[in-house]
């Protein structure tokens, strides 16, 4: 069985979460629009689900939406504000390290006339506020920035940036897909009025996810029909999915210290074996800044990454760049902190979980750093 360190990619789903899944599929398959029995109570399994979604975040469950997953939960925000009628173009600011869920549905904008004005960041992957701050314009109605950069997992200043987009009166956006179940996230300390969530990244399935709306925000709907999730997405409830996020959240609100010191702990041991049994010094991305605990984007020195990991199949992780005929093409994320590709093209992203072990850590490191010598 090969070592999982791609927990940042998506993880595995909970048992607690596929045993509520499971007993949803076999005990509230009624349509929660239905007036009968059978169809109250899997409305009442969805109205827990979204109290336990909010009670994650720290939001009332009247905010809560649920999605298909982060993206729509991204384009919802950012369409959905952006693409209501005004008496002039809106303009939308986002950063230049964030995810496509975000920079895509910022381009198709652009082709309807929104202006869209890309902020950097530094070398260590973290945003500039007072960038953002000198971006603001009259007709800004959204900032859209990043809780924590999937790839080097640095986590972002999201509440210095609400300062300022409240003192302006512009609306912020942001995408927690990768913060959520690793930090403390609460919708009020960071100030957004809108926050994406991805219940593949915290456990729960594919295909499920959540937008937090901030009371009094209005969006155009993206999805018309019947007037499911209070008129804002049309589409029959997925009662099982929704509950899995439910209780994918549950876990998390019970248990988000415990996790914090674990996935520091495994991440800390990793990059400190890594560093004992390869004889040439390793760099690491957003290493001197706040970043997520599970995260380690490591450069190993005088190889390819992609060669690295097939040279390890034991090891299940991710590159930082795609190196083909002699060139290195590095991910927007790297390309935005300045790293130089002859360092990038050995950038390996290795993301731990809940369920990762010290036994783990410890093959993984061996395994990784044989692929590393077999390849000098």
């Amino acid at each position: 069985m090969p070592i999982y360190l791609d927990y940042n990619a998506t993880t595995p789903v909970a048992p607690e979460v596929c045993q509520a899944i499971s007993e949803s599929l076999q005990h509230h398959f009624g349509n929660p629009s239905s007036s009968h029995s059978l169809g109250q109570a899997a409305k009442e399994s969805i109205d827990r689900a979204r109290i336990q979604v909010a009670a994650m975040i720290g939001a009332d469950d009247s905010e809560i939406l649920f999605t298909s997953g982060g993206s729509e939960s991204n384009n919802m925000a950012i369409k959905g504000l952006l693409h209501q009628k005004s008496s002039e173009p809106g303009h939308l600011i986002i950063s230049a390290i964030e995810h496509p869920a975000t920079v895509e549905p910022a381009n198709y904008l652009q082709r309807w006339g929104i202006e869209v004005t890309v902020v950097g960041c530094n070398t260590s992957g973290v945003i500039d506020v007072e960038e953002i701050e000198n971006a603001i314009q009259p007709n800004t109605r959204l900032v859209s920035i990043m809780h924590a950069n999937n790839e080097i997992g640095t986590i972002q200043p999201v509440a210095e940036i609400s300062t300022i987009c409240r003192q302006r009166g512009v609306l912020l956006h942001t995408d927690a897909a990768q913060s959520i179940g690793k930090v403390r996230v609460d919708v009020n300390e960071l100030g957004v009025d809108l926050l994406s969530i991805a219940g593949h990244k915290l456990y729960a399935p594919k295909g499920v996810g959540a937008l937090y709306i901030r009371s009094g925000v209005e969006l155009e709907k993206l999805v018309h029909g019947a007037g499911h999730e209070q008129g804002r997405r049309a589409g029959t409830e997925n009662t099982p999915y929704w509950v899995g996020l439910g209780k994918a959240a549950e876990l998390i609100t019970n248990s988000i210290d415990q996790r914090l010191a674990h996935l520091s702990q495994m991440r800390d041991i990793l990059l400190s074996r890594l560093s004992e049994l390869i004889d040439s010094p390793l760099t690491v991305n957003g290493a001197d800044v706040n970043r997520l605990p599970n995260t380690l984007s490591v450069n190993f020195p005088n190889v390819i990454g992609s060669e690295l990991l097939a040279a390890s199949p034991g090891v299940c992780a991710s590159t930082g760049a795609a190196c083909h005929s002699g060139e290195t093409k590095l991910s927007a994320t790297l390309a935005a902190i300045g790293l130089h590709p002859e360092i990038a093209k050995g950038t390996v992203r290795l993301s731990v979980g809940t369920p990762t072990t010290p036994g783990e850590i410890e093959q993984a490191a061996t395994l990784l750093a044989k692929a590393w010598a077999s390849l000098q």
